[in-house]
């Protein structure tokens, strides 16, 4: 089993101005597994161009894009794959319509949504929010247990989301987590999203390291 937790990047509520630039220099500054485009309640229209405007700049990085919560529009757009909430829509159905594609589903601090979504063909169950978070409002809260117990029993991979900073994220990495979900630990970041990226980065590697 690989042994490597990866940086899952997830774009910030509302997209600054320039933020094409800021995302390049995210990506050049050091491994990141993938990029979810998060707009919530943003139109049709809006999520369309933000996705013309920067799935190039990630596919260009071998940076696999993902759409949050919008299955038949990733299909539409050719993005690499999305990333359904227990509500967005037919989880089944996505994965149908997504074939050959990326599917990931979030489920909160359950052994058996996750085990629901690994059956139906996941490509990854996203499990949180360990840490209070400002990015959304928090109805669940896990446990780096499930992390551990999840890695021992499934092939399929984690996803650890929620206020997840390079100063909290080792036991999240050391219980075995697959992928770290992070926002504001880059785009907040007070030297940058690059220095952001990098400083995650080494985090991981330090938890690996320590375990």
């Amino acid at each position: 089993m690989d042994e490597r937790c990866r940086l899952y990047l997830i774009t910030p509520p509302v997209l600054p101005a320039g933020f094409e630039d800021h995302l390049a220099a995210a990506l050049d500054a050091g491994d990141v597994a993938c990029l979810q485009l998060r707009l919530k309640d943003a139109p049709r229209d809006e999520v369309k161009r933000a996705i013309a405007r920067l799935m190039p700049i990630a596919q260009k990085r071998d940076v696999a894009f993902l759409l949050n919560d919008d299955a038949p529009l990733a299909a539409e757009m050719g993005c690499d794959g999305a990333h359904l909430g227990q509500s967005d829509g037919d989880h089944a159905g996505a994965r149908m319509l997504l074939s050959g594609k990326i599917l990931g589903i979030t489920c909160h601090a359950s052994r058996h949504l996750a085990m629901t979504a690994g059956e139906m063909g996941a490509d990854y169950v996203a499990f949180g929010a360990f840490f209070p978070t400002n990015t959304k409002e928090t109805q669940h809260v896990a446990d780096p247990e499930l992390l551990a117990w999840w890695s021992e029993l499934m092939e399929v991979p984690s996803v650890a989301i929620g206020g997840i900073t390079a100063e909290n994220c080792a036991p999240l990495v050391q219980a075995g987590a697959d992928f770290l979900a992070v926002v504001g630990a880059v785009w907040n970041h007070p030297e940058g999203a690059a220095a952001g990226v990098r400083r995650m980065n080494q985090a991981i590697r330090d938890a690996l390291d320590g375990r």
